[in-house]
């Protein structure tokens, strides 16, 4: 795809500076400008070659960019539109790396110049890790990037952006806002809030003897929690649909466990062992 002249990151942490550097080492950007509201996170994103100039300035920052990335938590979405907006040149496609998309797509859409094109997107990679000091070039190879037009998205611009992620080895898969929120708070939400809800719950005696298994199955309670407590928020009636449904098959192990029932609570595990070890398959291949 022909490269961008200039994109500019705001926010570069784990998933913006390793956009920044996954642009720079497949070439897709002539020039990446980093914005941030930290100079010392800004200097370290330029130490580690993931931008080529940074700007506490988000409106000094966009200033000649054709591509803009949003890469805060989306809580702060609004706020930067507001202010970037005025400093966007004519036809600057805008993008979000947002967990969530149906608020933050009606949120932005109507807040960016007309002569501009939002297109949300959801690259689903990362950890519980943060900043750009864990930040790496490859982090895209071979996950999915989700993206979210609308109706008044021009095709193009979701062409294009489809296309530099899939140069950066992501599979994209195009769906709706509302779509993507449904399903996203089944794997990443709801995870979240269990992993977290699995912390609070050991007691202290037991805080020693925990293992690999316990920290595999909450290592990402770790992650930020002003940005998760913006997530949850922004999607919080389908994160609630989807805990009821946990619940559901919570309580049907509760039951088993209380009646005894040895054959019901096999049944209840094999049927997931079943159902992950079939997914797991499909989606990493033989």
């Amino acid at each position: 795809m022909t490269p961008w002249n200039q994109v500019t990151i705001i926010g570069v942490g784990l998933i913006g500076g390793s956009l920044g550097l996954a642009l720079k080492a497949t070439r897709l950007a002539r020039k990446v400008v980093g914005v941030g509201h930290r100079q010392a996170s800004l200097d370290e994103a330029l130490a580690r070659g993931a931008v080529d100039t940074a700007s506490l300035d988000p409106a000094a920052g966009v200033q000649g960019s054709d591509l803009v990335v949003l890469a805060t938590p989306v809580g702060n979405f609004g706020d930067l539109m507001a202010r970037i907006g005025p400093a966007l040149a004519p036809r600057t496609v805008i993008i979000d790396v947002g967990s969530t998309k149906a608020q933050v797509v009606a949120q932005l859409e109507p807040l960016s110049p007309p002569s501009c094109t939002f297109v949300g997107c959801h690259p689903i990679a990362g950890s519980e890790q943060r900043g750009v000091a864990v930040a790496r070039a490859d982090l895209f190879r071979g996950a999915t990037c989700v993206v979210t037009p609308t109706a008044a998205t021009p095709p193009e611009a979701v062409a294009r952006v489809s296309r530099m992620w899939e140069c950066l080895g992501m599979t994209v898969r195009v769906l709706s806002p509302a779509d993507h929120d449904r399903l996203l708070a089944e794997v990443s939400h709801l995870p979240h809030v269990v992993a977290s809800t699995l912390v609070r719950v050991i007691t202290a005696d037991a805080e020693p003897l925990f293992g690999p298994g316990w920290a595999d199955t909450t290592r990402i309670a770790s992650g930020d929690p002003t940005l998760w407590r913006d997530i949850l928020l922004s999607n919080a009636d389908e994160v609630a649909a989807a805990l009821e449904r946990f619940e559901v098959t919570l309580a049907a192990f509760r039951s088993a466990l209380s009646r005894r029932d040895a054959a019901r609570l096999e049944a209840l595990l094999a049927e997931s062992k079943a159902r992950r070890d079939k997914l797991v398959k499909r989606n990493n291949g033989p």
